[in-house]
């Protein structure tokens, strides 16, 4: 049986949270929370398909929240219906502008309730859908470089909160023009995706991310390794990619082979993960102008760290 959907019930009054939730309960996992402040807590969690928000409560008001709501990453593309009363009409227009799908007046009517509930967890599932789609690259079934974009601010971000060391990378595949020239672009097309697939699959956590950057070549990020075991753990992903023995008739090796650079540092506010992408380029350029199939980092110290070296 499929998990029942998750949704988040903002409001200050107790009978009219357990009043929505008596309606939704059959078909929905329903949380309760009575300040703004918990409601935000919470839905940072992640895993709501939509959130239920009273406009009208003591400290923070329905409308702040939505903001900080869609201001958050991990939060602003959760739909949110807004709870107002008859006197609060007026409000409508606010909301909507500030980001609500829709809005609700007390008192409630139980089929409608139910009604836009359902209308909007199904858009919202679709939505997501779409995203999805929209962030995989389809010759590799990895992340594409839009999805890296939008997900390296936020986890720098997570970086600097944290005081965690961040590391990124960028690797090709060598002499990847002599392979098509040699074999043909669709035979290009499936090595491209066996070496995607092969170094995704040790970018497993979930601080990790991989992803197709363009043509050959790839990135990866992830948070809390030092330098040097950062470059150890390249080194693994580098070897299992020649341990493939995909035939190549490269200067090289007689087979695939990718060339690494990268880069950790310690993420402050005045830093930019731009950056640290330019600075793992530069150090992806010194490993293919020193022989290529190697790796070549640079360490939270500013040491570098070479393999073959």
């Amino acid at each position: 049986m499929d998990a029942m959907d998750k949704i988040l019930v903002i409001d200050d009054s107790l009978v009219q949270t357990r009043f929505l939730r008596s309606i939704l309960e059959t078909d929905y996992q329903v949380d309760i929370c009575q300040t703004a402040e918990e409601g935000l807590m919470a839905a940072k969690k992640g895993g709501y398909a939509l959130i239920l928000l009273d406009v009208v409560m003591p400290g923070m008001d329905g409308f702040t929240l939505l903001r900080q709501l869609k201001h958050e990453e991990t939060t602003r593309h959760i739909p949110v219906i807004l709870i107002t009363s008859l006197a609060d009409i007026q409000y409508e227009e606010r909301g909507l502008m500030l980001g609500a799908v829709d809005y609700v007046t007390k008192p409630f009517s139980p089929a409608i309730i139910k009604a836009r509930v359902d209308t909007h967890v199904q858009l919202y599932h679709y939505q997501m859908q779409f995203r999805r789609q929209a962030m995989v690259d389809e010759v590799t079934g990895v992340a594409n470089r839009r999805r890296y974009e939008e997900e390296c601010t936020a986890r720098w971000r997570e970086a600097v909160r944290f005081g965690l060391p961040f590391s990124i990378c960028m690797f090709d595949i060598d002499n990847f023009k002599i392979y098509n020239d040699t074999f043909g672009h669709p035979a290009g097309d499936q090595v491209i995706a066996a070496v995607a697939q092969t170094a995704a699959s040790y970018f497993q956590r979930s601080t990790d991310l991989f992803a197709r950057y363009g043509g050959e070549e790839f990135v990866a990020l992830f948070l809390g390794s030092v330098g040097r075991t950062a470059f150890e753990f390249l080194k693994t992903v580098r070897q299992a990619v020649e341990d493939l023995h995909l035939p190549h008739k490269s200067p090289v090796s007689p087979w695939v082979t990718i060339s690494v650079g990268g880069v950790t540092a310690i993420p402050t506010t005045e830093s930019r993960p731009k950056e640290l992408l330019q600075q793992a380029d530069a150090m992806l350029y010194e490993a293919k102008s020193a022989g290529r199939n190697r790796v070549i980092w640079c360490g939270e110290n500013q040491e570098q760290l070479r393999e073959w070296e």
